[in-house]
């Protein structure tokens, strides 16, 4: 089979579906939000409506993603003023960050150039011959206790305020969104007060992490893939290097697809709703296996690139020569 032209049957955009997928999500969010504000003293119904707003955030994000694809609707300009009207409850500013995510699609599986990816990755030479700080540093970085939930503030909060290229993709665009960002925020704070504004923050705090999570599973996981020019391929990079969640069909729906991140960086073309259509109509000889929830919370633990191994592995537990020799011994042989 030609996986490419496989492919081009599932990239034909629908406006209705596409539509129906935009409205219908700003009507969840929209709802929920207001249910966990209006309720907020009700913990039995703004636990759950909150739940849901963090999801259909998460869902809103990855809508904005298939725009900045040109993947949702069928005209560039109908991408651009929903991937626009998107960003204020994304945080994400449009222009800037779909560069930013087209860099990282032809930079995907490059050790080169892991500048482009959104989670950097330290190989296991690199770790063996970096000092303490740089490995203090990097622990921290990838300890998923502070990768997720501060990783999370930080980028959704902070980071997107002044995106990496900024001044290279459009400081104008990401001032206004900035500005649409502060309208957004002043609405809910004269509408419900500080503590409206805390449920608001707090859920789309949650929503950041769910995010994050996501991020880190696309491209962390045992057997992904990452290489060296020349003998980098893009198509097996796109495919192995990235996953194929199987958290469930509900969950596929709530987070528009983006579980099947295998196929989107194959195709990048194909819509977010027929995203999983596809994954699931490849025949099983060719489909990168699916990751389980169990396997997803277990690769947390993997941390560096084996460019022996050819696999993502965790921190070592002995000590390295290096540091053996530091301390005048050297390592003792692996039984």
């Amino acid at each position: 089979m030609n996986l490419r032209d496989f492919t081009r049957k599932y990239c034909e955009k629908d406006n209705r579906i596409a539509a129906a997928s935009f409205f219908g999500t700003f009507a969840v969010y929209f709802a929920s939000l207001w249910l966990a504000i209006t309720f907020r003293d009700v913990w039995a119904v703004m636990i759950p409506a909150g739940v849901v707003h963090a999801f259909a955030s998460v869902r809103l994000y990855v809508l904005q993603h298939d725009t900045g694809h040109l993947s949702l609707f069928r005209t560039r300009a109908q991408n651009t003023a929903a991937g626009i009207a998107l960003s204020p409850f994304t945080f994400a500013p449009y222009e800037v960050m779909k560069q930013n995510h087209n860099l990282h699609h032809a930079g995907m599986g490059n050790l080169d150039h892991r500048d482009t990816g959104e989670i950097h990755t330290m190989t296991l030479r690199e770790w063996n011959e970096a000092g303490f700080w740089t490995r203090l540093r990097y622990r921290l970085y990838r300890n998923p206790f502070i990768l997720v939930p501060i990783g999370a503030a930080f980028t959704y909060f902070i980071r997107y305020r002044w995106p990496k290229n900024t001044t290279r993709f459009g400081v104008g665009a990401v001032l206004m969104h900035n500005a649409m960002v502060a309208a957004w925020v002043g609405l809910i704070w004269a509408w419900s007060g500080w503590a409206g504004l805390g449920v608001y923050f707090a859920f789309a705090f949650l929503g950041g992490m769910i995010g994050v999570f996501l991020v880190y599973l696309q491209h962390n996981f045992e057997d992904t893939y990452w290489d060296r020019r020349p003998h980098l391929d893009p198509q097996v990079a796109a495919l192995q290097g990235s996953s194929a969640l199987d958290f469930g069909h509900w969950f596929d729906i709530a987070v528009a697809n983006i579980t099947c991140h295998d196929l989107h960086h194959f195709n990048a073309n194909i819509p977010s709703y027929r995203l999983r259509q596809a994954r699931y109509a490849l025949p099983e000889e060719i489909a990168p296996r699916r990751i389980g929830f169990v396997e997803a919370v277990k690769a947390l633990n993997l941390k560096l690139w084996d460019e022996d191994a050819r696999r993502l592995v965790p921190f070592p537990k002995a000590p390295t020569r290096r540091m053996a020799e530091a301390q005048g011994g050297l390592c003792p042989p692996r039984p």
